[in-house]
């Protein structure tokens, strides 16, 4: 018995199924999909509405329109790349070795499921499974099963719905199938056409010899075709892991609701697949593509990995609403990162936290009534000057179990702004400073330490700094830092020892 097994999944008019897999409200309206540039646009894939009135390939604009409601489309490649990947994804989790069919505007992978019994059930369990899966992304495809690559291949080109092969059946399951689905020459073509050749069956009932010396050896190969016998070498591809979604236009977006309306159906394409791999979304880049040929992109990072498709929406709502962009949309791409979902475990007596998606949605808003630069995570900068730090995104982190050990230490407590000091010098040293309100005599000081950089920028700086313990009038002690701005001669109160 033999031990291969193959299952080809087969989706036809693929053109035309990337374009409404983003288009819910298409639908359920006649599509066409034309290629081409104007005015020599021609049709290159069509849902079933479109057949039912009359649509046919290679028909040009002109005649289409002629058709009543009849919607038509720009073929997106950009688009059909992104689509296939997903297409490819949701395949893989059935079987890591699959070898790419596609011919013309149909997309097919044939994967080889032989063991998988155990894991996904009967072959026929395991076409309603990829059926299934693939519908949940957006696509409709045909699968057939059998023990020949090539007859699977074929029989799923040319049915529809689910088809199991038994061994041993492949030539009366072959039979009744054209003759084109050989791809043959057109030279080829006419000649079957010319001896009433039509089907498999027919062509596999003429003579091996007499066959051969009038076409040569490659009607050895579509005989064996023809009887499914042919062998093939399997090429398995290396299906890889990306989260894109692309969406090209027709006409140019204005409006920020219809913008939002086509990012959610991406969003939730996004989510849905990241978490079909126990994942969540750590970040969305949405790129989008404007009139004139610029670009606006901004990034989403939520502070905690999710798959909230509604929380996602509304964090990108807040950003276009901050950061429009400065033209209409012609084509929208939104890319994400996953990582392992974040979980928290709370205390039983502890108090509940608030929820991510608040704290983030919070934040957004913040942004957009103080600034970018004014909400966030203070981290300090790789600089030798004092005070200089930069605002960076809030991001959750875990709470460390380790217990610290608690010891005594000096805390310098900073004024903003700083205060400016009269300051008396002698011996080279501060002796005596005045804030206006009150007089403090220098006990000790110590210094100077000098520091400088940026010499080449707008904000450079040339410092003295010393620490100083004073007396006010009343005798209290005091623990403070001077600093002299030598560039201005300026001297002041910077902070507080505690």
């Amino acid at each position: 018995m033999s031990t291969e097994l193959y299952a080809c999944v087969h989706a036809a008019e693929f053109p035309a199924q990337v374009l409404l897999r983003l288009r819910p409200d298409l639908q359920s309206h006649a599509v066409a999909v034309l290629e081409g540039r104007a005015p020599l646009e021609r049709i290159c894939a069509m849902n079933a509405l479109a057949r039912q009135k009359g649509t046919t390939l290679a028909m040009t604009r002109h005649e289409a329109q002629a058709l009543p409601d009849l919607c038509l489309l720009t073929r997106s490649t950009e688009g059909e790349l992104s689509a296939r990947a997903v297409f490819l994804e949701s395949l893989a989790s059935f079987s890591p070795r699959i070898e790419e069919a596609t011919l013309g505007t149909e997309c097919a992978f044939v994967l080889d499921i032989a063991g998988t019994e155990r894991l996904f059930g009967p072959p026929v369990m395991l076409a309603e499974r990829m059926r299934a899966a693939l519908l949940r992304v957006g696509f409709r495809a045909s699968v057939a099963v059998s023990g020949n690559f090539h007859v699977a291949r074929m029989k799923a080109a040319a049915s529809r719905g689910i088809a199991a092969i038994n061994l041993g059946e492949e030539a009366s399951a072959m039979a009744k199938l054209p003759i084109g689905v050989l791809d043959l020459e057109q030279q080829h073509r006419e000649t079957f056409e010319l001896w009433g050749i039509r089907t498999l069956g027919e062509l596999a009932a003429l003579p091996e010899t007499d066959l051969i010396a009038r076409l040569g050896q490659d009607a050895l190969i579509w005989r064996e075709l023809a009887e499914g016998k042919h062998s093939h070498a399997f090429q398995p591809i290396e299906a890889k892991f990306t989260l894109k979604e692309f969406c090209a236009f027709d006409n140019e977006v204005e409006e920020m609701e219809s913008l939002l309306f086509m990012s959610a159906r991406m969003i939730d394409c996004l989510a849905g697949r990241a978490a079909s791999r126990a994942m969540a979304l750590t970040t969305l880049t949405v790129q989008m593509k404007l009139v004139g040929g610029s670009e606006h992109t901004r990034e989403l990072r939520p502070a905690l990995a999710t798959i909230d498709r509604k929380f996602l929406l509304k964090l990108l709502q807040l950003e276009l609403a901050a950061h429009p962009p400065q033209a209409a949309v012609v084509a929208l791409t939104i890319t994400a990162e996953a990582g392992q979902s974040s979980k928290v475990q709370l205390g039983l007596f502890a108090p509940q936290m608030p929820e991510p998606s608040r704290l983030d949605v919070t934040i957004a808003r913040l942004k957009a009534i103080a600034g970018e630069e004014r909400v966030g995570t203070p981290q300090l900068e790789d600089t030798q000057q004092a005070g200089r730090f930069r605002m960076a995104a809030f991001q959750v982190g875990s709470a460390s179990n380790e217990t610290r050990m608690h010891r005594q230490s000096m805390a310098l407590r900073r004024m903003r702004p700083p205060l400016s000091v009269r300051v008396d010098i002698r011996a080279n040293c501060p002796a005596l400073f005045n804030d206006g309100r009150h007089s403090y005599q220098v006990t000790a000081a110590f210094g100077p330490w000098r520091s400088s950089g940026c010499w080449w920028a707008t904000d450079e700086w040339d410092t003295d700094e010393w620490d100083v313990l004073a007396q006010a009038a009343d005798s209290s002690p005091v623990a403070c830092l001077l600093v002299l701005d030598r560039a201005r001669n300026h001297w002041q109160l910077e902070a507080f020892y505690d």
